[in-house]
């Protein structure tokens, strides 16, 4: 199983959509590196002018609710997989993106609001790195400026054992 862990990259928005994530014009592409220069390449958000600078390094997202709403695609979690996110946390999720990230062996981590804002107040001004201990179910957040969070999150048995397998195809060629 590969670590969760690394830094954070925050999108203050609620409902990005699968179309911010990755526009529909690449929905063409088969191979998922080619994906890789368009994340976040329509997104409007205050503060993000150039995505692939702030997303350089990133590892894991901390965004409002409804995050990968609109259009269900698999290339929206793919081009998060490319770049090296491998966890998006956030207050909800639509269902299917939600679903496509624990199918390519990726973590999507709802959180109240409340717990949201502590991770956004964390990371004002400061970078943010973030571990996910699944064995615990524990987020630990350490900022720059050394202020620590820790948080606790649930996760579901059976998405828990498509992360762990590496995604649904790597659960399915070892299981059937």
């Amino acid at each position: 199983m590969k670590a969760f862990k690394g830094p954070v990259v925050f999108l203050d928005r609620s409902d990005i959509n699968t179309d911010e994530i990755i526009p529909a014009k690449y929905l063409t592409e088969i191979d998922k590196e080619s994906l890789k220069p368009h994340l976040l390449e329509d997104l409007i958000l205050e503060g993000f002018p150039n995505p692939a600078e702030a997303l350089a390094g990133a590892r894991v997202i901390v965004t409002r609710r409804n995050f990968g709403c609109g259009s269900s695609r698999e290339h929206a979690p793919w081009a998060l997989e490319v770049n090296g996110i491998h966890t998006v946390i956030a207050e909800s999720f639509a269902r299917i993106f939600r679903q496509n990230m624990f199918n390519g062996g990726m973590l999507a981590i709802e959180l109240d609001v409340r717990t949201i804002d502590a991770i956004f107040a964390l990371g004002k001004g400061a970078a943010v790195a973030c571990s996910v201990d699944i064995d615990r179910k524990t987020l630990a957040f350490r900022s720059a400026g050394g202020k620590r969070l820790e948080v606790p999150f649930s996760l579901n048995a059976f998405d828990e054992t498509l992360v762990r397998a590496g995604g649904w195809v790597d659960f399915a060629d070892k299981t059937y």
